[in-house]
């Protein structure tokens, strides 16, 4: 989730930015970036310092190093805690799917430090929040038919071998997230037995839904954050998005990118607008042979179910990031979860019972803590 929390990052960045390089790691990532540099470029073109872009939510962080006209992102991704080389080879999955993704020019996975093709710190998020401020909403429909190409790109070239399947296991360690952290560290909601087993049932119900869709290449965090607005100048008129943090991409039902990115943690459309995308992509994706025979009843069954998996999902993440991490910035973004899950779940009698419950018990207690408003 690369440039999350990016409001509250700012007065930190320029602390950092400003301050002596103290730190060990910043320093040899220093060192290292220039040693590669000096074989990359021109004679006499030397790398400046790093100039530190930003966090995420893992351990990594992003330095920006210009060198002349040139400009790269250095990496420190500690290796005992970030996978280089699986980063290193879903890159290249993805960059041979036709789709734009950071160049690595040089990777040293045993220190944990990665040089890398800078796309720029244009967001989506940013433009497209500009676009709803004025209404452009030509703005955004060319950005998410940008989007909807690129998914489309590497869904049908991203053979299923290539990466670990999103099975039953995966999908239930992340649900899990919601009981232990939201309900649980955060939250403190008891949880009798009663109610863990219907949570139980309901996570059971998700998984098979997951499970029982048609399977593609997953990103995983496939969102507003997470796609880059690229210079037409360097990189095309056509061009777009660059993506980023596709380290944990995985193989699995073909509507949770889909749903990640138009029911997207950071940005609310309407639901006319989300229909009208979606629809766009089915048309796609069966043209295409992703899906064979799913009508639109069926496909939005798909998009909804999916995406209340990873909605339960994200406010474990959220609370988790608040309570062990250090990060509270995300707390802001659990209202808008909390309101898809609440629009979406309605519609499905097979969870009712957890819907109940989860306004009858959760949603005083999220509203207090969260100072909801609805």
């Amino acid at each position: 989730m690369l440039f999350e929390c990016k409001e509250n990052l700012r007065q930190a960045l320029a602390n950092v930015n400003k301050a002596p390089m103290t730190d060990s790691r910043r320093n040899q990532l220093s060192l290292w970036t220039k040693g590669v540099l000096s074989r990359l470029l021109p004679k006499g073109q030397d790398a400046i310092a790093l100039e530190m872009v930003s966090g995420d939510a893992s351990f990594r962080r992003y330095f920006r190093v210009r060198a002349g006209n040139d400009s790269f992102v250095a990496v420190d991704a500690p290796p005992e805690n970030e996978d280089g080389r699986t980063f290193e080879d879903i890159s290249n999955l993805f960059r041979q799917a036709g789709v734009v993704v950071p160049k690595i020019y040089s990777a040293d996975h045993e220190r944990g430090f990665m040089l890398l093709s800078d796309l720029g710190d244009m967001l989506y998020h940013d433009v497209l929040r500009e676009a709803q401020q004025f209404d452009q909403i030509e703005v955004a429909d060319s950005l998410y038919q940008r989007a909807i190409s690129s998914l489309l790109a590497f869904q049908t070239s991203i053979d299923k071998g290539t990466l670990d399947p999103y099975n039953k296991y995966e999908l239930r360690k992340e649900m899990e997230l919601f009981e232990e952290w939201f309900c649980g560290e955060f939250l403190s909601l008891p949880l009798n037995q009663d109610i863990r087993d219907l949570i139980d049932e309901t996570f059971g119900f998700l998984e098979d839904a997951a499970l029982g869709q048609p399977e593609v290449a997953v990103h995983r965090d496939y969102h507003s954050r997470n796609l880059m607005v690229l210079d037409p100048a360097i990189f095309g008129e056509e061009a777009g998005p660059g993506i980023i943090d596709f380290q944990d991409a995985v193989f699995g039902a073909y509507t949770y990118d889909l749903v990640s990115l138009l029911r997207d943690c950071y940005l609310n459309w309407s639901p006319e607008q989300v229909d009208k995308w979606a629809t766009g992509y089915l048309e796609q994706a069966g043209e295409r042979a992703i899906v064979h025979d799913v009508d639109q009843q069926q496909f939005f069954r798909d998009f909804d179910l999916m995406g209340l998996q990873r909605h339960l999902k994200v406010m474990g993440i959220f609370a988790r990031l608040n309570i062990r991490d250090n990060k509270p910035c995300y707390l802001a973004d659990i209202p808008q979860v909390i309101r898809y899950f609440l629009e979406v779940s309605q519609r499905y009698r097979e969870i009712s019972p957890f819907v109940d419950w989860f306004n009858k018990d959760l949603l005083p207690v999220a509203r207090t803590k969260l100072n909801l408003d609805y």
